[in-house]
């Protein structure tokens, strides 16, 4: 048998080109067979067909690339939820950039490891030079901001907690009904005390209740308030200026979870929503949400690089004191992980590609159609709006519907493969949620959202059988 090929050096790309090719076809036959945002009959009909594929995982004699990449990319498309399907929209599961995801076709071809320069000469540069920027985005008026690339939100906002608690000791986190779950797990994996929970009772930290928990805490030891750009559930922002001024004048650090609307951030329209994010001690970004990237594409941004120093780590192998001191780059301490990825680079592509500009079509674009769909909402007999959105997250439900029936709905489109949407319970009551991520979703998508969600309505109500 002989040896296959390797994707790099020279001959790499000569042995990629015709796999691609059989790649991106069955891309697009999985995709037609699929025909719609996800797959229709649920776990029942989607499991035994990808498994019906995949057996047996290890043959005693192998099929050959073509075969294997054919039959798996093929299973794995008809079985995917298509987040560049404009009814796909539950999560914060973004319809990647053509541009990134052949950026990150590079990435693995190339395979850098981004632990020690000898491994990423070229990405060890473009890693530091792209994050540099990032940072100064959040914060610009600083002289020596930095980032790190992370895995993600959680990655990120673990490592904000992480550097709080170097500087300080166990430092006790204030965090906001509303706030990501991963604050509370990051308290947990670092041995921090349970945080504290403020009301949001309006969807952001009420900051009349933040005031108080700050002072009857302040003086018993080192506080971080975490506030949120962007909120899973409704997308809302914390007001982020006063949160800042009550920390300041509690002396409490500030982290800011902006895994969400960090983005926001390249749309001089839509920047204001975050004012106050540069007096943050550190900030989570996720480009793999609002930034339209390959997972993953976490950033954990600072305002000075120094605040970094804390992740420093000897191994000798990949950072000995000579090598350092004779000039080549310390990659050890920029990350918790050992190897990783060049998840900058398709980073880079994108900002290159676009410029600010381009970024801040998408930007407009992505929340504008959130806008569009509230309206039709309005507009629509029979269902309920819960608030205009504040980035492109959407809630509403048919007006006078029981929890059981909202969540009968979102099932049913999930099962018969016509939608995915998601859910979420506020306001003492079960809602439909809508993430729109897709710059290309149009009006007419959205009426036709809309329109399932209406006629399944009107199916319950008639007591008819789900199919």
């Amino acid at each position: 048998m002989p040896v296959p090929p390797l994707a790099g050096s020279t001959t790499g790309p000569d042995a990629l080109r015709p796999l691609l090719d059989t790649v991106l076809t069955a891309l697009a036959e999985g995709a037609r067979r699929r025909d719609g945002p996800l797959p229709a009959g649920g776990p029942d009909t989607v499991t035994p067909r990808t498994r019906t594929a995949l057996t047996p995982v290890i043959p005693d004699q192998g099929t050959g690339p073509h075969d294997a990449l054919a039959t798996l990319v093929q299973a794995l498309t008809e079985g995917a939820a298509d987040p560049a399907h404009p009814l796909c929209a539950a999560h914060l599961h973004t319809p990647p950039l053509a541009l990134a995801a052949a950026a990150d076709l590079a990435a693995s071809a190339l395979n850098p490891s981004m632990d020690s320069w000898d491994q990423a000469p070229a990405a060890s540069t473009l890693e530091a030079d792209t994050t540099a920027a990032l940072a100064t985005e959040v914060y610009p008026h600083h002289p020596a901001p930095d980032a790190l690339v992370t895995t993600g939100g959680t990655e990120a906002n673990q490592l904000g907690l992480l550097l709080a608690r170097e500087r300080h000791g166990p430092v006790q986190t204030i965090t906001g009904a509303n706030a990501h779950h991963s604050i509370t797990r990051a308290a947990w994996l670092l041995g921090l005390p349970e945080p504290l929970t403020v009301p949001a009772p309006t969807g952001t930290i009420d900051l009349h209740a933040l005031h108080d928990t700050l002072a009857r805490n302040h003086g018993q030891g080192p506080l971080l308030v975490t506030a949120t750009a962007g909120t899973t559930d409704t997308g809302q922002i914390d007001p982020l200026t006063d949160i800042a001024d009550l920390c300041a004048h509690h002396g409490a650090e500030l982290h800011i979870d902006a895994a969400y609307g960090g983005p926001l951030l390249f749309s001089p329209a839509h920047r204001p929503l975050l004012d106050g994010i540069d007096r943050a001690h550190s900030v989570t970004l996720d480009l793999h949400k609002l930034g339209w990237q390959p997972a993953s594409a976490g950033i954990l941004a600072v305002p000075d690089r120094h605040h970094l120093h804390a992740l420093h780590h000897q191994a000798p192998y990949l950072n000995a004191d000579d090598d350092t001191e004779a000039g080549l780059p310390d990659l050890l301490g920029r990350s918790l992980r050992t190897t990783r990825r060049p998840d900058a680079l398709k980073i880079a592509v994108t900002l290159r590609a676009l410029g600010r500009t381009g970024l801040a079509d998408l930007v407009h674009r992505t929340c504008a159609a959130a806008h569009t769909l509230a309206d039709l909402i309005t507009g629509t007999p029979g269902l309920e709006l819960h608030d205009r959105p504040t980035i492109s997250t959407v809630l509403f439900r048919p007006t006078d519907a029981d929890d059981h029936t909202v969540a009968t709905i979102r099932r049913t489109l999930l099962t018969r493969g016509h939608a995915v949407l998601g859910r979420t319970h506020t306001h003492g009551r079960l809602w439909l949620k809508a993430t729109l991520l897709n710059p290309h979703t149009t009006p007419d998508d959205l009426h036709r959202l809309l329109t399932l969600v209406t006629h399944l309505t009107a199916e319950l109500k008639e007591g008819s059988t789900l199919r």
